[in-house]
């Protein structure tokens, strides 16, 4: 212990951290006293459940109290950091050096329950209004309760009256959705051209360290490549702290990365067996180990540009403040796999590349994607991470973010993913979408005018259409068509009167405009990157309409049965090689 006492005097003037301070750091290391917190864990009466978060982020740990001074654990003892430890004890304290892994995971022995319990029901338990844990509230029951009453009485009376009310609202609806993405189509088709220069890069030696989260469930066979990837970011590898957030019950995939030789930026967390069982209960538990100023999320098969996080600090650095989450752009590597993984695509070049730039345009809550947002880690820790019983939980952050004054926009960078490749495995994953989608706007339409009074007037109708009109459109494409099949196909008369015919009419330029829209904004999807030669596949979009509207069906009843159920996408199935154009 004598050795410890040399180097911490004479380090004491080192008060910044860099590259110098880590190679004292290292030299450090093999002076100070060696501790094996497996072996020989932590004093329990030295801790405090006050400084959990101290310890999870600044690796250290009150380890012994040896002849009257405090021996402190810690895992990266630099400079600055032994001088932090002194000056915030009272009392003589002794430094001792613990494996990284070991520190965390006596914490972690010792608080387990707490930081489960939090990363569970922590939004819920402060924001109990903005957490999906309940379906529906008591009032929102009862207006659907009512409702249904009073519609099942008027189809009684008069259902032809009841139907023709319905086709109305419906045809508005869906005409009303489709014509808000072409003017977001075009505010996002405008803001590309009058795109400011990128800002300039921040230089090595100025950028913070940046947290990754990458959640795994039943990843074994992608892990090699998801290394590889995240080892091929252009970033400085001293200033990165990448969590690999497991599942407790993932064997094979805890397995699959013991057997890989993982650079000390690499940390696994394994998550406690819990219910929900959701990603983002799984990213609140990793993001109280998060180290970094910023923090971003890839998902297991991501293949981000390699610039992306420089190019996430540029854009925070020169931002706004209340710019608080950067979206990269999404898209596929195994685009030209099959007709589904084609629509797909079609899919998200419109989204990511043209919607998502429309809604930045108009300033409006942004809901985003579930992966590749970047954010300020202390910004979404103080508004309690992510929603655990929301499976849709990106979307739900992007709204939750707006109301509390922060800002989400797109960041230039892409992120290449796999496309599901089989219509059971796209139908569970865009099931899961949908159903978080109805979760999201329920929550926030608890309170109807704290919306509107948050997010402001143009917040409000843009969250109506944006949110509630992706699945009520959803819902309602196969109703329009039965509609215009029954009463345009066959014969039969649905609508009678000059009203009825108006609402006929009404329903069927509903169906064909809102179909041909369609078909327009997926062609036009490809344009922005010059994918020309998916632009014909467009004309088929309105079959992956009904898909997509099979999946909104299925999604509402899994939201009355199964609300908080997450059905896991499967990766590395195709057949494509997961790398970037």
């Amino acid at each position: 212990m004598e050795g410890s006492e040399d180097i911490e005097a004479g380090s004491l003037a080192s008060t910044r951290l860099g590259r110098g301070a880590r190679a004292v750091s290292a030299h450090a290391r093999l002076s100070l006293r060696r501790v094996d917190l497996e072996r020989d864990p932590p004093d329990p009466s030295l801790l405090r459940a006050a400084e959990l978060d101290a310890y999870c982020t600044g690796l250290f740990v009150p380890w012994r109290r040896e002849k009257g001074r405090l021996v402190i654990a810690c895992a990266e003892p630099t400079p600055a950091q032994l001088a932090y430890l002194r000056g915030r004890n009272t009392e003589p304290v002794l430094f001792a050096y613990a494996r990284r892994d070991a520190l965390l995971g006596a914490v972690e022995t010792q608080y387990r329950d707490r930081l489960t319990h939090d990363a569970v029901h922590g939004l819920a338990e402060a924001e109990p209004q903005l957490s999906a844990n309940r379906t529906f509230t008591g009032a929102q029951a009862r207006v659907i309760a009512g409702a249904v009453f009073l519609a099942a009485a008027a189809i009684l009376v008069t259902p032809r009256g009841v139907l023709a009310i319905v086709a109305g609202l419906l045809a508005a609806a869906y005409l009303a959705n489709i014509l808000f993405r072409i003017a977001l189509v075009w505010l996002g088709a405008a803001e590309a051209f009058d795109a400011p220069p990128a800002p300039a890069p921040v230089a090595s030696e100025d950028l913070p360290l940046y947290t990754i989260l990458v959640p795994l469930y039943d990843e074994a066979n992608v892990v090699p490549s998801l290394i590889a990837s995240l080892r091929a970011l252009d970033y400085p590898r001293e200033k990165l702290d990448i969590k690999l957030v497991v599942e407790a019950d993932d064997g094979e995939t805890r397995k699959a990365l013991r057997t890989l030789d993982l650079d000390p930026c690499f940390h696994t967390v394994v998550v406690p067996s819990s219910s929900p069982r959701t990603k983002p209960k799984a990213c609140n538990y990793a993001l109280r180990f998060a180290r970094g100023e910023f923090v971003v999320i890839f998902d297991a098969e991501d293949r981000p540009e390699r610039d992306q996080l420089k190019k996430a600090v540029a854009s925070f650095r020169a931002g706004p403040a209340n710019v608080s989450c950067l979206q990269a752009r999404l898209n596929f590597y195994n685009r030209d796999e099959n007709w589904l993984t084609r629509l797909f695509t079609l899919d998200y070049a419109l989204w990511f590349d043209f919607l998502l730039p429309g809604l930045d345009a108009l300033r409006v809550p942004m809901p985003l994607g579930g992966t590749s947002n970047h954010f300020r880690t202390a910004v979404l820790r103080s508004i309690h991470g992510w929603d655990s019983f929301n499976v849709t939980e990106d979307a739900d952050l992007g709204v939750r973010l707006a109301r509390l004054g922060h800002r989400a926009t797109t960041l230039d960078s892409t992120t290449y993913e796999e496309a599901t490749s089989r219509l059971d495995d796209w139908m569970k994953q865009r099931s899961r979408w949908l159903k978080g989608y109805m979760q999201t706007w329920l929550v926030h339409m608890r309170n109807p005018l704290a919306l509107w009074r948050h997010a402001g007037p143009r917040g409000f109708f843009a969250f109506q259409l944006f949110i509630g009109g992706t699945f009520v459109s959803s819902l309602a494409n196969p109703l329009m068509w039965a509609i215009f099949l029954i009463s345009h196909a066959t014969g039969i008369v649905i609508f009678s009167g000059p009203l009825g015919e108006a609402l006929a009419r009404a329903s069927l330029f509903s169906l064909v405009a809102g179909n041909a829209l369609f078909v327009y904004l997926a062609m036009l999807g490809p344009y922005r990157r010059g994918w020309l030669k998916l632009a014909p596949y467009g004309l088929t979009a309105p079959v992956y309409w009904l898909l997509i509207s099979a999946a909104a069906w299925r999604a509402l009843w899994q939201l009355l049965r199964r609300p908080f159920h997450w059905e896991k996408t499967r990766h590395g199935i195709s057949a494509f090689e997961a790398i970037s154009p």
